[in-house]
């Protein structure tokens, strides 16, 4: 029973983790991955400086790894959360380090049906916000599911790396007491429970996507 518990405990802590940054992650990223393709040279309102700029801060973004992120926003963790442990703990830096990811790819699925979607929307006479909001995000919600179906599995295995330094979940419970004490059986039962959830999302991704795709 203790070791039902101890399980029962990591799962859920790992399941909060990701399900709350993925929804601050699709918010904010759906937002940068907007502004990224308004600005770009093929968007609505192409603004090479900004779009520099805002590329510029995603690229970086992407590009640290995330072990040192955390490690880079500790003080910030501290000061918004009081402490830097616990599941809590971890979301500054999943947000921070998820975000930029899925902006991309919100940037690409805008990109991909961006041309034709934009000249339907100029040719009855909408503005750049009713085509966006409109027309090429309700029309893009099959790759910005994927997307963020994507984006989500990736938030898991940050929270496995977050877990080995303190921030508890599943990937605290592999390492902690799994690996460090020797105890195989821990590792073996939290790595399949890692995989399990990331199953399950990747199943709730696809029908998602699937009742929006036409036939």
């Amino acid at each position: 029973m203790h070791d039902f518990d101890m399980y029962f405990k990591a799962f859920n802590e790992t399941v909060y983790m990701t399900l709350i940054s993925t929804i601050i992650t699709f918010v904010f990223g759906l937002v940068l991955g907007v502004l990224l393709y308004v600005t770009s040279a093929k968007g609505l309102k192409p603004n090479k400086q900004v779009y520099a700029f805002l590329s510029a801060i995603t690229s970086i973004g992407r590009s640290i790894p995330f072990l040192i992120l955390i490690v880079l926003l500790l003080p910030f963790t501290r000061f918004i959360i009081g402490t830097i442990l616990g599941p809590s703990a971890a979301l500054p830096a999943l947000i921070i380090g998820a975000i930029p990811f899925y902006a991309r790819l919100v940037e690409l699925a805008l990109l991909e049906k961006g041309k034709t979607l934009s000249e339907t929307g100029v040719s009855f006479g909408a503005t750049n916000t009713t085509i966006i909001t409109r027309i090429m995000i309700p029309e893009s919600k099959a790759s910005l599911i994927r997307g963020i179906t994507v984006t989500s599995i990736a938030i898991v295995g940050y929270t496995s790396i977050a877990g080995a330094i303190g921030a508890g979940g599943l990937g605290n419970l592999a390492y902690l007491y799994g690996y460090a004490r020797n105890r195989q059986d821990v590792t073996i039962i939290a790595t399949l429970l890692i995989i399990a959830l990331i199953l399950l999302i990747q199943l709730i991704g696809d029908l998602i996507v699937k009742r929006f795709t036409p036939n």
